[in-house]
């Protein structure tokens, strides 16, 4: 499947009941885009395993930190109407053993990865707002 704002390949994961109220539509799966990192809901559901590392090496292979790290990038395009769901989400990651600004950090070096977002700005004010 495409991606429906940059056409790239994306990755198809299933939304765990807990992080739904903060997928687009409130959706039980979603795609995440290997370049642009948005996140779409998906009508179906996966059928094997979602390969994060799809999207960078930057990025957790674990889907219980990926899965709440590409919600709450997806997010940040308004960190003032999401900020209590981006706290729970990063609070997800960092329970998963994974630390959501390192990943930011790793993200942004990436050249093959292109936000629809400046991620270089939200990480920084990401920081002072929840940290």
């Amino acid at each position: 499947m495409a991606c429906t704002a940059c056409s790239a390949s994306t990755v198809v994961f299933s939304i765990p009941e807990e992080y739904r109220e903060h997928a687009p539509g409130e959706s039980p799966a979603g795609t995440l885009c290997t370049r642009c990192l948005n996140v779409d809901p998906e009508g179906g559901s996966p059928l094997e395993e979602p390969d994060f590392t799809r999207v960078s090496d930057a990025y957790p292979s674990d889907p219980d930190a990926a899965i709440p790290l590409a919600l709450a990038v997806d997010l940040c395009s308004s960190l003032a109407t999401n900020r209590t769901a981006i706290e729970a989400l990063f609070d997800a990651v960092e329970r998963a053993g994974t630390d959501p600004l390192l990943v930011l950090d790793r993200l942004i070096d990436d050249p093959d990865v292109e936000p629809t977002i400046d991620l270089e700005r939200r990480r920084h004010q990401l920081e002072q707002l929840l940290y």
